[in-house]
């Protein structure tokens, strides 16, 4: 892994601190957590950003814990810079990287994730389908579903000189699909909405006026197989699929603003917390689990005081953080009393374990 030599974690508990200069290898971390649970890095798709200067491949192995199946579970991902992956779960090959998601459910925040609220999208819909993969297990059937479904359509489309029939078939699973997908990601919003107000009332209680927002992606008056029908004349023009779940978006407002556009950067990131601490608390509720939180410079734009309240959040819901900062006082000293922290200093890309009274 980039700026990290051949390092294990022993010792991990619930709250787990890597501090150390920047450029020490506290990212590289818990982008390796990151690999392990999404087989790829949060920073981006390419595997070349995580493989080691002048490496061919990168490797991580970890042990999950799983009430569910009496024990200890093994978890593997290799990558090579070509490309080439292997996940292996309990021993066997994976089925593929959705099986390694629903394992290790993992939940972000970085300075990337300002994304959320200012970037496209594309990065919007994939937070809101990342909540409704893990409280509705029907949800990624109907996905492959319509992906497959809207990449034939528009490979028709841009043909040109199409049968009607030969049309239809595809149009009438799209819609079908579409509309489950719809019908999902409308009904994990409506959960969302008040568990994100609630936590933001205690996060920042002087934003007054938060909203979510969610466009399904069509004429809310129609259902999706008639705005498929009403829009087949700009379909044929363009040559694809113009409306659908592909279209989707949530925007969070202030005040019936935009919050990307009026929030500072410290508001923006107490913002993008509620988001991520909602979706943790509500796969909980649901039954699905805990999911793993990995937080790289909590203390970055952040005041003492919201930094506690954040702290404060994530140990409530007892579910396992890894968090860098550059001094560990920056987390011991806002972190709840009480709770035991696994301290880890990071130099040259090797860690080591420390008590908290060294």
């Amino acid at each position: 892994m980039r700026n990290l030599k051949e390092v294990s974690l022993d010792g991990l508990g619930r709250v787990n601190v890597f501090y150390g200069r920047n450029g020490s290898g506290k990212t590289s971390v818990l982008e390796s957590i990151h690999l392990l649970g999404m087989a790829r890095s949060f920073r981006g798709n390419s595997i070349r950003t995580l493989i080691s200067h002048g490496g061919s491949q990168c490797t991580v192995f970890g042990e999950l814990f799983n009430p569910q199946l009496g024990g200890a579970v093994p978890i593997g991902v290799h990558r090579e810079a070509s490309g080439e992956m292997q996940i292996r779960i309990g021993g066997s090959p994976a089925r593929g990287v959705a099986q390694l998601v629903e394992q290790l459910p993992l939940q972000v925040i970085t300075t990337d994730s300002f994304d959320l609220l200012t970037g496209a999208p594309a990065g919007r819909r994939q937070f809101l389908d990342w909540g409704v993969f893990h409280v509705e297990h029907r949800f990624y059937t109907q996905w492959q579903r319509f992906q497959r479904c809207i990449k034939q359509r528009n490979k028709l489309l841009r043909r040109g000189k199409i049968s009607d029939q030969e049309l239809d078939v595809w149009t009438r699973d799209l819609a079908s699909s579409g509309a489950a997908i719809g019908g999902y990601r409308e009904a994990y919003f409506q959960l969302l909405t008040p568990r994100f107000k609630h936590i933001m009332e205690r996060l920042a209680p002087s934003l007054e006026g938060l909203d979510l927002r969610y466009r399904q992606g069509w004429d809310r008056s129609l259902s999706y197989a008639e705005a498929l029908e009403q829009g087949i004349s700009a379909d044929l023009e363009q040559g694809y699929t113009h409306i659908g779940p592909q279209r989707a978006d949530i925007r969070v407002t202030s005040a019936g603003h935009l919050a990307a556009e009026t929030l500072s950067r410290g508001q923006q990131k107490l913002v993008v917390c509620g988001l991520k601490l909602a979706q943790g608390q509500l796969m909980s509720e649901h039954g699905r689990g805990k999911c793993t939180y990995l937080i790289d410079d909590l203390p970055s734009e952040l005041d003492r005081e919201h930094s506690e309240l954040v702290c404060s959040l994530l140990d409530s819901m007892q579910a396992q953080v890894f968090i860098t900062c550059v001094d560990r006082r920056d987390i011991t000293e806002v972190w709840p009393k009480g709770s035991n922290l696994a301290l880890f200093h990071v130099e040259h890309g090797t860690l080591e374990r420390t008590n908290p009274g060294d």
